[in-house]
């Protein structure tokens, strides 16, 4: 009913850039909150950036100042600009929204595919 569906990743040189997106399609009331989690190997999944449906973000403290997370709402699309790219942000990348399917219901987590991101020399 709800699929999210990632594009963007890719190979960079470190201090290089990516721009990532997830467009949100099907039947759905509203997609609320939007969020990038990543996962490296060996390492637990970790929230990089949220935005709510009315702007607000916030950011995990090792992508400050580097990362930029923003959303088309007419879109149903989400985005994450990745300047400054370092070996440590080696990951794949989830793409995670809350959608109200139905008016007076709940919100339910949606997940995209997943985006290998790989930045090395």
């Amino acid at each position: 009913q709800v699929q999210l569906v990632e594009s963007g990743g890719g190979l960079v040189q470190p201090g290089g850039s990516l721009r990532l997106s997830c467009a949100a399609s099907g039947r759905f009331f509203s997609v609320n909150a939007m969020a990038w989690y990543r996962q490296a190997p060996g390492k637990e999944r970790e929230l990089v950036a949220g935005i709510t449906s009315g702007g607000r973000t916030n950011y995990v403290d090792s992508v400050k100042g580097r990362f930029t997370i923003s959303r088309d709402n007419a879109k149903n699309t989400v985005y994450l600009q990745m300047n400054s790219l370092k070996p440590e942000d080696t990951a794949v990348y989830y793409c995670n929204a809350a959608v109200l399917v139905y008016y007076g219901s709940g919100s339910h987590d949606y997940w995209g595919q997943g985006t290998q991101v790989t930045v090395s020399s």
